[in-house]
């Protein structure tokens, strides 16, 4: 390793350590990073806008946030849950088990931070209504929108990244992950029943409470709605046959949601711009895969890279299992999309000495544990931090040890499923 390699890494982890920590705002961690690679040259300015950032991820995410944010303003989220849980007949064991399966699969269509920034407030009302505490409830949501995050190309940002990166379309993730993570999900569920089933015990009145709820009331502007569902449906539609129709998921997400946009003549695009797309987390991706890059250009990657195969001799089944534990493990405790950020590049070096066909575990194996591996720890996925934030300011505070005492476990079972799951589909 010579000397330019090993200021270009010691500068990354001392930005990963920031970024980590949060000890300093990852945004301007991310840019800072980016812009002293830029200048001392680590990585050509021309090459690091032009070939490092993944545009497609960043208008992918964008598209996405304009979609969410016009179909949220016609209260369509709410109105669901409220209505399944009226029909659970406000009992709180299955409420809990039916807003754990609509997190996952809202996680899956939309994305799980949009998701739990969604639905966490109307289960804490749930829960308080019902008289009992909402953290099993937020707990429990926030495992389920990492899970079903991970179950298609748009319901988590690491995947959106591999996708992007290793040209896999939205119907190979259906393909590969969909039904196995449905099954992680029915798995999941039954643990966490089996965690706060004692927990959930409310009195007729208090059941009674919930079903005088009037969901019909939450929905703001019915056209809309409607409206907004067939664009979304279509959107769905069109990225299962993305590979025919030649079109990326960027544009795809893009296209749809000037079709919103358009329709909402009412809406203050300006103002709902500025706030419901987050233009830090953008920002936070730029300044990434800059960083990113300067690795890749200084070479660090491929050396990275030739250690994986050395430790695993080249066996490409061994290779995909310490990738699932890896990503797993780190997953829990530090950001997972600079990690897969990281990660990404190697897996394509790797595919440089090895059979086409024999990479596409390795993108599978990093999407399952870095997705998974969210839920090992409180401050290992932005939708964790969020929903326990969410319910702090309903003075519900979520301690990290008391949301990883839960979280942990479910992540251990899941990774021991994923690796049981990658080796039978692909060895």
């Amino acid at each position: 390793m010579n000397l330019q390699m090993m200021i270009a890494l010691g500068v990354f982890l001392i930005c990963y350590f920031f970024i980590a920590t949060e000890k300093i705002n990852k945004i301007v961690i991310a840019l800072t990073g980016a812009v002293f690679f830029m200048i001392l040259g680590f990585v050509p300015q021309t090459k690091a806008f032009a070939h490092y950032i993944d545009w497609n991820v960043i208008f992918l995410l964008i598209g996405m946030m304009i979609m969410v944010g016009i179909i949220k303003i016609t209260g369509l989220f709410e109105f669901i849950a409220i209505y399944l849980a009226k029909k659970a007949k406000g009992n709180p064991k299955m409420i809990l088990l039916i807003l754990f399966f609509i997190t996952g699969i809202f996680s899956a269509l939309l994305d799980n931070v949009t998701t739990v920034v969604i639905l966490t407030p109307i289960s804490i009302l749930i829960a308080v209504e019902m008289g009992i505490s909402p953290i099993p409830f937020v707990i429990a949501q926030a495992i389920a929108s990492n899970i079903g995050g991970t179950a298609t190309l748009i319901g988590d940002p690491p995947n959106l990244m591999i996708g992007s990166a290793a040209g896999i379309s939205f119907l190979a993730f259906i393909k590969n992950l969909t039904i196995f993570v449905f099954f992680n999900m029915i798995v999941s569920a039954g643990i966490i029943y089996l965690f706060f089933r004692k927990k959930l015990v409310i009195s007729n009145e208090r059941r009674a409470r919930i079903m005088e709820f009037q969901e019909k009331a939450l929905i703001t502007d019915k056209k809309l709605l409607i409206y907004a569902i067939c664009v979304f449906v279509i959107f769905l539609l069109l990225l299962f046959f993305q590979e025919a129709l030649h079109l990326h998921a960027a544009t795809i997400a893009l296209s749809a949601a000037v079709l919103l946009m358009l329709r909402t003549k009412k809406l203050n695009i300006d103002h709902f711009l500025n706030n419901e797309i987050e233009w830090g987390t953008i920002i936070f991706f730029i300044g990434l895969f800059i960083m990113v890059g300067a690795l890749e250009e200084t070479g660090i990657i491929k050396l990275f890279s030739k250690g994986i195969l050395s430790l695993t001799d080249g066996n490409m089944k061994h290779t995909a299992i310490s990738i699932v534990w890896t990503s797993g493990i780190a997953s829990a405790f530090i950001d997972n999309i600079p990690f897969v950020a990281t990660m990404i590049p190697m897996i394509k070096d790797i595919a440089l000495t090895i059979e086409p066909q024999q990479v596409f575990p390795l993108w599978w194996a990093l999407s399952l544990g870095a997705c998974f591996g969210g839920n090992g720890t409180l401050i290992g996925a932005s939708a964790n931090l969020i929903s326990a934030s969410i319910c702090k300011k309903s003075n519900y505070p979520i301690s990290f040890m008391t949301f990883t005492k839960y979280g942990a476990i479910i992540t251990f079972i899941n990774l021991i499923l994923a690796t049981v799951f990658i080796i039978i589909k692909y060895f």
